[in-house]
């Protein structure tokens, strides 16, 4: 098992690290989200001032008066972004980026001991509030030992994902999706799912089954950011931020947008690129409506996946170093997007 801290100490994505760190941080606030099925404590942190939007309806019914701005009216307001790491336990890389975007913020250094001033100005431009969630699914992300994916094997990245069933065979991707929960059906609880098998990516969200799914639609309405970014893991993809489905248009629009900035960030700095196109004609199998879809339904959002390069030992494998250059691709773009 590799140690991403050893080779790499700006890699901090352990619970203890990151909530120390968090116990430190003067220029923001830390608060709790709320408690996981495992009874961990889910800490977030914003920074900026909370937008008052003159609120009188909910979302669902301001949508229905056919005007959103009576859920909340951003005109002349300084937006409200939203970033959400380790949805998936042993997806770490969105965990160790915000942890540096953190640094960065409290310290004008990120843990590499560097300024990045392009993403700094951006932000000091964009005088948003900023609400950062490290690590969401804090029961995966106890039961996950390594500290990262990088150097492990794709099998390596199936059984602390995943998991295994009961045979000793790897759930695998998409199996891993045909029992839910899966608790009761898996040998070694992969760092997918919370500690009561539930998938926080594929709850019902119309009946929560987990008290982080709560948690974090609460938080959503109750900021109605205008843009959630949920950073995943994805392999050895090429990072991309992934289109939402069962939204309006030009939700997608907006993301492909973003996706676009984001690439001529990347593209600065040498790093490779990929767009996911706007989706056209309706897929055969019907997809999921999952965590991203709901909370633009909770709030409005502009709602997306951003699925990062692990660093398997497989092709396209990406350095540390170089994931966490994407994500500040992916910052930046976040901060300079006219919302």
């Amino acid at each position: 098992m590799i140690n991403t801290k050893e080779k790499y100490p700006f890699w901090i994505t352990e619970i203890d690290d990151c909530y120390k760190m968090l116990s430190e941080i003067k220029m923001g606030e830390v608060k709790t989200l709320g408690f996981s099925a495992g009874k961990r404590e889910i800490k977030y942190v914003t920074y900026g001032k909370k937008q008052d939007y003159n609120r009188t309806a909910n979302y669902s019914s301001a949508c229905g008066a056919f005007n959103p701005s009576y859920y909340a009216n951003r005109e002349g307001k300084a937006p409200t972004l939203m970033i959400v790491g380790a949805t998936h336990g042993q997806e770490t890389e969105g965990v160790a980026a915000i942890m540096n975007l953190i640094s960065l913020i409290e310290t004008g250094k990120d843990l590499r001991g560097k300024e990045v001033p392009d993403v700094m100005d951006a932000l000091d431009a964009c005088k948003c509030r900023l609400i950062i969630i490290p690590i969401y699914n804090i029961d995966g992300r106890a039961r996950c030992l390594p500290d990262s994916m990088i150097d492990e094997f794709p099998e390596g990245l199936r059984h602390y994902g995943q998991g295994r069933w009961k045979d000793g065979s790897l759930c695998g991707y998409p199996e891993c999706k045909r029992i839910h929960p899966i608790k009761d059906a898996s040998g070694f609880l992969g760092s997918y799912f919370n500690d009561d098998g539930i998938n926080l990516m594929h709850d019902n969200f119309f009946a929560p089954m987990a008290s982080e799914t709560v948690a974090l639609m609460k938080l959503c309405d109750d900021e109605a950011p205008n843009c959630v970014i949920a950073l995943h893991g994805g392999s050895n993809t090429t990072n991309e931020l992934l289109q939402p489905d069962y939204v309006p248009k030009y939700v997608n629009r907006e993301v492909y947008a973003l996706a676009t900035e984001i690439a001529k960030n990347q593209e600065a700095l040498g790093l490779k690129t990929h767009i996911r196109p706007i989706p056209e004609d309706d897929p055969k199998t019907p997809p999921p409506f999952n965590l991203t879809t709901a909370i633009h339904h909770v709030c409005g959002a502009i709602s997306s996946t951003y699925e990062s390069n692990e660093g398997l030992i497989d092709h396209n494998a990406f350095g540390a170093e170089e994931i966490l250059l994407h994500h500040y691709c992916l910052f930046k773009g976040m901060f300079e997007h006219k919302w």
